[in-house]
């Protein structure tokens, strides 16, 4: 259930679970074997449109993510918080026979699996797709990992930040002469997420039309191929090797950042009605007719030169003033924000994005909300990211008809873990 909260803008949504909203997967189960970034995003896309998602984690540790801070709320980090909403976590020791055949059990009444496992480890767990297809033949099976599920380095740990220096994206991000600079956001990982639920719901749309399950590999470093877009294009098409821009780009001027009196303004001109635009605003319409600057080819060839006139310029004033100047003349522009200024932001606060889930031990905290929009059937919050093992009780004696005592039995020999969510509030620490 949704409540507005006044001028701020924002939703609450409680923790009990949506039954009755109409979503676009309601009814589909996933089960889903993740963690850290790249699957847990993919099943949150799914659980963002209404599909059931039940978490897999190992006892004790669980995801990766629960320990990467701080900012902790308690026991977990803001990071696996803002990642893992609207699911519910099973803690089981894949390593001990009992707890295979639970998740097996689990698996029977599901639609889709997603695991992010080394490739050869859910097939020696017995839980591969080729052996869960025997008796599950509609089951959808995403596996997503680094290299690819075959291949030389098919063995080897990765993650985003390995992956993006091996696969390029590291190699044309930052300034020119400069050291490697990663990317502020795990772009491949989300990206990788991305690609992985959109193979999800195309399996799932073939198996209405055929019933047929299939097996869907998403890999990190064939997700950054994917999206190299130009930068791939032009070296394996025009043979030019990429290299740093900084803000810049390779192929069109001006597009960059500019250093104004207090800080930099970003700006640009993808084509020459929009660079006119600019000149005018500059208050230097003679550029229009200038040789060097008539057409993006020759912006891009005296680029050196143009960058300085119009930094010459920006610096007389301060970002907002160019912002405001240029945005009504419809010439593109932006400021630099923080995070801090992001959210404050007239747009970012128009667009209704950030929603508060409520936790029974946490208490109240901010998510930032699927991007997507349906005229329909629109996404979903519902529940607050879980405990470790917040779960297992509630679904191995509900859902699968185990007796309370042969759960707690399994939970005294460490094959199952289960943290009650009930508690007090706890403090965000910084």
């Amino acid at each position: 259930m949704a409540i507005a909260l006044g001028s701020r803008n924002e939703t609450v949504f409680s923790s009990v679970k949506i039954m009755n909203q109409k979503t676009s997967l309601h009814g589909l189960r996933v089960i889903d074997f993740t963690r850290v970034v790249a699957g847990p995003y993919s099943t949150s896309i799914l659980g963002d449109l209404g599909a059931e998602i039940i978490k897999i984690e190992r006892p004790g540790t669980g995801d990766d993510s629960r320990g990467w801070g701080p900012p902790f709320v308690g026991e977990v980090s803001s990071y696996f918080l803002g990642l893992n909403r609207n699911r519910r976590s099973v803690a089981i020791d894949l390593q001990t026979p009992e707890g295979v055949e639970i998740a097996r059990k689990l698996i029977a009444g599901a639609d889709v699996v997603v695991e992010s496992f080394r490739p050869g480890v859910m097939d020696r767990l017995g839980l591969g797709y080729e052996e869960l297809k025997k008796t599950h033949p509609s089951l959808i099976y995403c596996a997503i990992s680094a290299f690819g599920q075959t291949g030389p380095y098919m063995d080897r740990p990765g993650y985003d930040l390995m992956i993006s220096a091996l696969g390029g994206l590291m190699g044309v991000t930052g300034n020119a002469d400069g050291e490697p600079v990663k990317t502020g956001v795990a772009l491949i990982d989300v990206s990788t997420g991305l690609h992985a639920a959109i193979g999800v719901l195309a399996a799932l749309h073939h198996r209405t039309l055929t019933g047929e399950g299939q097996r869907v590999d998403a890999s990190l470093l064939s997700t950054e191929l994917a999206i190299l877009i130009n930068v791939a294009s032009e070296y394996l098409i025009g043979g030019s090797i990429a290299k740093p821009q900084g803000s810049g780009h390779a192929n069109v001027a001006p597009y960059q950042a500019f250093p104004t009196e207090d800080g930099w303004v970003l700006m640009g001109s993808p084509n020459d009605k929009l660079f006119r635009k600019m000149c005018d605003a500059l208050g230097k319409p003679e550029w229009k007719d200038d040789p060097r600057f008539v057409t993006n080819g020759e912006r891009v060839k005296h680029k050196p030169e143009l960058v300085g006139m119009i930094s010459a310029i920006t610096r007389t004033h301060p970002t907002a003033y160019w912002v405001d100047l240029l945005s009504a003349t419809g010439a593109p522009v932006a400021p630099i924000n923080r995070m801090d200024a992001v959210f404050e932001d007239p747009q970012v606060k128009h667009l209704n994005q950030v929603a508060h889930v409520e936790h029974p031990l946490y208490g109240r905290y901010p998510v930032v909300t699927s991007g997507l929009r349906f005229s329909e059937t629109p996404p979903v919050v519902g529940n607050a990211a879980p405990r470790l093992g917040e779960h297992t009780v509630e679904i191995l004696t509900e859902e699968l008809g185990m007796s309370a005592a042969a759960v707690d039995e399994l939970i005294q020999q460490g094959v199952l873990e289960h943290r009650p969510a009930a508690g007090q509030d706890v403090a965000i620490e910084k």
